[in-house]
């Protein structure tokens, strides 16, 4: 009598099969739809303020940054550095939508692999997980670039770096990081750090070497259209240049958008960088024109923690790790630029 009961208990569930089937079909179905509507992809640039180990790496003028030095540069201020640059990261998650580390982070001013693995791997940064790629430069003073990424959101595909010849009065300077990756809607992004030469020595006597860093980087920009012509590029970096100037300017004839020239703080920074009581941008993001389309929002993160009083100019500047030689306890003389783009 059970199994009879049984059989005819489960016949009639059986029809029921093809409608839990189909809901459970759409339900998923409009999951993902939301989750295609709703995906976003972090971009950070900082220029970190000599970031440098104790430890002298020979044939490079890094004296300043040792513990005998004038700078003083001992292990325990080597190790508040790292955190307050993790930090100051973290804090680029923040934003009205909610919480998320970003995706991408890109590095001026690091000194070499120790450091960056210090920061991704021991800092308070380490729970994030980053990867990292960075160049090894023929910089005097032995700074690079270098390039963070989230392996759960960016699955690293290659990458090189191309070096900058010198030319007359030029000293050698931090070789262009190319890294390509997927990300999660399928699409490759191809990604450009840049630091270009210093206007020490004028802006017009040094503009040439920027003018040459960004030619070599517009032969990049080309070659990677040779190979794919619809290839979503970001240019990023402490270009040393203003939006206006002549180094961008080329950059821009070769279909590149500047998505942060006008980019601006919640907290008052019109600008990355503060000179003479004027706020400016040296750090810039460039985007391919065809991902113009799907950009968000770029903004200045100027977080109060990051700022200090300007006691000779008035208003708030970037909170700096040290002002010349003197320690000053802060995080860096540059702002962190975000990019967030709606894919």
């Amino acid at each position: 009598m059970y199994r009879q009961i049984f059989r005819k208990s489960l016949r009639q569930w059986q029809q029921f099969i093809p409608v839990f089937l189909l809901l459970f079909v759409i339900i998923n179905l409009s999951c993902i739809t939301d989750t295609k509507a709703q995906t976003r992809f972090s971009v950070v640039e900082l220029n970190t303020e000599n970031l440098f180990d104790t430890l002298h790496d020979a044939g490079k003028n890094d004296y300043e940054f040792l513990p005998q030095s004038t700078h003083r540069w001992t292990t325990y201020r080597y190790w508040e550095k790292l955190n307050k640059i993790g930090q100051e990261l973290i804090a680029c998650g923040q934003d009205s939508t909610g919480w998320a580390l970003p995706d991408i982070i890109a590095l001026c001013e690091v000194e070499n692999d120790s450091v960056l693995r210090d920061l991704t791997k021991r800092s308070v940064l380490r729970k994030a997980r980053y990867e990292y790629v960075m160049t090894n430069s023929p910089d005097e003073r032995g700074i690079d670039v270098a390039l963070l990424y989230s392996p759960f959101s960016f699955a690293l595909l290659n990458h090189n770096s191309f070096r900058i010849k010198p030319i007359k009065d030029m000293r050698p300077t931090r070789d262009i990081l190319y890294v390509s990756g997927r990300i999660i809607t399928g699409d490759t992004l191809h990604f450009l750090v840049v630091h270009a030469p210093s206007r020490s020595g004028g802006e017009k006597f040094t503009r040439k070497n920027r003018l040459l860093v960004a030619e070599r980087l517009c032969q990049t920009i080309d070659s990677i259209r040779n190979s794919s012509p619809s290839a979503y590029i970001i240019a990023l970096g402490d270009f040393n240049d203003y939006s206006d100037s002549p180094s961008l300017g080329l950059i821009y004839s070769h279909d590149m958008v500047n998505v942060s020239a006008n980019a601006k703080g919640n907290n008052g920074a019109k600008g990355t960088y503060r000179y003479h009581g004027k706020w400016g941008s040296l750090d810039q993001i460039i985007i391919s024109r065809n991902l113009a389309s799907k950009l968000h929002h770029c903004r200045v993160i100027d977080d109060k923690f990051l700022l200090e009083p300007d006691s000779k100019y008035g208003g708030f500047k970037p909170y700096r790790f040290y002002m010349g030689p003197k320690y000053n306890g802060g995080y860096s003389d540059h702002l962190p630029l975000k990019l967030d783009l709606k894919l």
